[in-house]
């Protein structure tokens, strides 16, 4: 790829064998499991600003804002301060691990590359079930579970969001309008496959979905991520030069086990935007892009009819083969990568023209739903009785468990029946090694070098302690590879902070940023 990107996952959090459960406490708890003795450096909210949208305004306040003074009026109850109660991480693979909420999330560290990016996703899982099986050995009683999904059946939804750096000089609007079709659609080989249907009592629930998602949008666009969900998030933090880029945050897709759908998720997507940025993504407008989603997501008769905004109908296969088609005459023969994305794009197209059943191993709605007909057939269950469907939700949800010894998927896995693209020595690396090419390296690198120095740091900055003060190292400019390969290469060379401020200063010709005295 040619572009910055990186996914966010909250996960499930369960715990057996007990009565009462603290979900936040409990997640809290979970991160915390990860603490070394070395020092880990606070994430500096001051940074942030949710309300920023990227139409050029910022809003007053946001729906969750209530949800969140709740949150708060419960958590001053529970006399944990804020620090403890997010326990916000940035580890040594340049990855971010905090508590969101009532959810353990893991953002990957930026990645260029999809290789990369998958492995880095697949090290999330195993960093996660180290803290799980921690946390049960700490805790005294229970077994903490957790579950790389996006549902608990129960009308709660948790995300998995893909970020990806885009050129601010195309207008926003115009990227909604490009997108739609795309993301809408792109469930037919990037949703995980879901038990029934939540949040529409209109609906059958004795349905198969393609998407775990498609049941929580109610929006085309908005700045708010947890009520009202929009199809196109339009929060502006892009982590980068704001005058150059802005940070597309797509909240919509599933959290895949299947590796190969990871990579073709993120790989379309990336290729999407190419076209867009170059004024070559086909257009076409959804009468009803709400509808839609729920509606492809809940044909189990794998037409995936679309209604067009001028009376005519289309499909998603014909949709996104538009797409990847105008991709293969502009973007063939640019790279390995984007060959490969490409040919397995087509390919997946083609086969889930003929018959998705081509597709077990690497698509996880197809695979999740060939386990469920062979569980169904063995055990004699009914789609249409409510005690049966419970009981094919209980293993729609074990099919995301992150135990091997207990997960449905990486049952698969261990039998060799799912398509990997990253070995386990390459996930074992990407759990402490973040991707060289990227500034991750240097954020990563920063703590396993210099852990005592720093001070604080978020996505696009680190704050070091120097000389009874303070010197900040921006990275809002290092989102190429030539200038991140300069910082990383500093970052190697350096014996000291003050000699890679020197380093970095040489190369600027600016000083870091000073802060107040301690």
């Amino acid at each position: 790829m040619r572009r910055l990107c990186g996914v966010e996952t909250e996960y499930g959090i369960q715990v057996d064998e007990v009565d009462n459960m603290d979900v936040v406490v409990e997640s809290m708890e979970l991160i915390r499991c990860y603490l070394h003795q070395d020092f880990v450096a606070i994430w500096n909210y001051a940074l942030e600003n949710p309300r920023l949208d990227m139409r050029g305004f910022e809003v007053d306040e946001l729906r969750n804002d209530v949800d969140e003074t709740l949150h708060l009026q419960k958590d001053r109850q529970r006399q944990i301060p804020l620090e403890d109660l997010k326990s916000d991480l940035i580890i040594h693979n340049g990855a971010r691990l905090y508590n969101d909420h009532t959810h353990p999330e893991f953002s990957t560290p930026e990645c260029y590359g999809l290789h990369d990016l998958v492995a880095v996703d697949r090290a999330g899982e195993q960093i996660l079930l180290q803290c799980a099986k921690q946390r049960t050995a700490t805790r005294g009683e229970g077994v903490v579970r957790l579950y790389k999904n996006n549902t608990d059946f129960e009308g709660h939804s948790y995300g998995c969001h893909e970020n990806f750096l885009l050129s601010r000089e195309i207008p926003f609007q115009q990227v909604i309008d490009g997108l739609l079709p795309f993301v809408v659609t792109r469930q037919i080989f990037a949703g995980a496959g879901k038990v029934g249907v939540e949040q529409d009592t209109r609906a059958s629930a004795a349905t198969y979905q393609l998407a775990q998602r498609a049941d929580f949008f109610e929006v085309i666009a908005s700045v708010d991520t947890m009520h009202r969900r929009p199809l196109v998030n339009t929060r502006d933090e892009p982590h980068a030069d704001a005058d150059r880029y802005r940070r597309l945050h797509l909240i919509i897709g599933d959290a895949n086990m299947c590796e190969y759908a990871t990579a073709l998720k993120v790989g379309s997507a990336a290729l999407a935007i190419d076209l867009l940025e170059a004024g070559e993504l086909p257009t076409c407008e959804l009468a009803d892009p709400i509808g839609a989603l729920k509606e492809i997501s809940r044909d189990e008769s794998r037409h995936w009819t679309v209604v067009l905004a001028v009376g005519k109908t289309s499909s998603a296969l014909e949709i996104q083969t538009d797409i990847m088609m105008a991709a293969q005459r502009l973007f063939k023969g640019r790279d390995k990568e984007t060959d490969w994305i490409l040919d397995e794009w087509r390919g997946t197209l083609e086969a889930l023209a003929r018959d998705p059943q081509e597709l077990i191993g690497r698509l996880d709605w197809v695979t999740k739903k060939w386990l469920l007909d062979a569980f169904v057939e063995s055990e004699g269950l009914d789609w249409e009785k409510p005690e049966d469907r419970t009981w094919l939700q209980s293993q729609d949800l074990e099919y995301h468990n992150i135990d091997p010894a207990e997960g449905l998927y990486l049952m698969l896995e261990q039998q060799d029946q799912v398509e990997r693209l990253v070995t386990e020595e390459e996930v074992l690396r990407a759990m402490v090694d973040p991707p060289r090419d990227t500034r991750a390296y240097f954020r990563g690198k920063t703590l396993q070098k210099f852990s005592n120095e720093v001070r604080s740091l978020n996505w696009d900055s680190i704050e070091f302690a120097v000389g009874g003060g303070s010197r900040v190292v921006d990275l809002k400019g290092c989102v190429d590879k030539q200038t991140a390969a300069y910082y990383n290469e500093s970052l190697d060379a350096a014996k000291s902070v003050e000699d890679l401020l020197q380093r970095l200063e040489a190369a600027s010709g600016q000083p870091p940023e000073t802060g107040g005295a301690q």
